[in-house]
C-alpha cells in the first residue's frame, strides 16, 4: 500500500488554525486517528459532507505485534482496494485535505464546554479538539483506553453509547477484517452521523445543550 499523501496544514483554506493566546492548539469539527485506507476514505467522505477535519496517524505499535493480519482478504480483492487508495490519494491531494501520516495521536482526553463534550487529541507537535472522533483498526487499543477512562464498557450498546459521544469506528468488523465495500460503506454512514450531529450542534438541538 502506497504511503498517504502528506499536506501541509497550513496551505488548507479553513483548516483550524491555533487559537489566540494558545500556540499549538488547532481546533476542528473532526479527527481521524489512521491515515491508512480507511482514515482517506474517511476524509474523502467529510469533505463531501463539507464537513472539517484532521488526519492523523495511529501511535506506533510495539515492536512485538508486527504487521496486522489481513483477514482473509484475497488478492483481487486486495489489487482492488490498491487501486481505490490511489484514487483516495488523488482526492485527497486535488482537494487539499489535511492529512498528517507524521503526526500521531497519543492521547485523548474530553472536557465539558457550553456547545457540548469537546475533545482534546494530544500529539508531539501541540493538541487538536474536535467534537468528533474516528478510530480506525490501527487505533483499537487506543480507543478501548479512553472508552475506559470515560466509564463506557465494551459490551453490548457501545455503538450507541460511543455515537452519543461523538466516536465513530471505520474499517473494524466484528470477526475480520472488512471488505473494501464494507469500509467505505461504514465512511459514508460515520460521515452521514457527523454531518447531522454538525448541523444539530448548529441548531441548538443537540441531546445535552441547553
Amino acid at each position: 500500500m502506497t504511503a498517504a499523501p502528506q499536506t501541509a496544514p497550513a496551505s488548507r483554506p479553513g483548516a483550524g488554525a491555533a487559537s489566540p493566546g494558545a500556540p499549538g492548539i488547532e481546533a476542528t469539527n473532526t479527527v481521524v486517528i489512521g491515515s491508512g485506507f480507511s482514515g482517506l476514505a474517511m476524509a474523502a467522505e467529510l469533505n463531501r459532507q463539507g464537513i472539517k477535519a484532521i488526519v492523523v496517524d495511529c501511535p506506533a505499535p510495539p515492536a512485538s505485534q508486527g504487521s496486522p493480519a489481513t483477514g482473509g482478504v484475497s488478492l483481487d480483492a486486495m489489487d482492488r482496494r490498491t487501486e481505490i487508495m490511489r484514487l483516495l490519494e488523488h482526492y485527497a491531494r486535488r482537494h487539499e485535505l489535511d492529512i498528517r501520516p507524521a503526526t500521531a495521536a497519543l492521547h485523548i482526553e474530553s472536557k465539558a464546554t457550553p456547545a457540548g463534550r469537546l475533545w482534546e487529541i494530544r500529539t508531539a507537535t501541540g493538541i487538536l479538539t474536535a467534537h468528533s472522533i474516528v478510530f480506525t483498526r490501527g487505533a483499537l487499543n487506543q480507543l478501548r483506553r479512553m472508552l475506559h477512562g470515560v466509564g463506557i464498557g465494551t459490551g453490548q450498546g457501545l455503538g450507541s453509547a460511543m455515537q452519543a459521544l461523538g466516536l465513530y469506528l471505520v474499517g473494524v468488523g466484528e470477526l475480520l477484517t472488512p471488505s473494501t465495500q464494507e469500509i467505505l460503506h461504514q465512511a459514508k454512514h460515520a460521515g452521514q452521523c457527523i454531518s447531522a450531529r454538525a448541523a444539530s450542534r448548529q441548531a441548538g438541538t443537540l441531546p445535552g445543550l441547553a
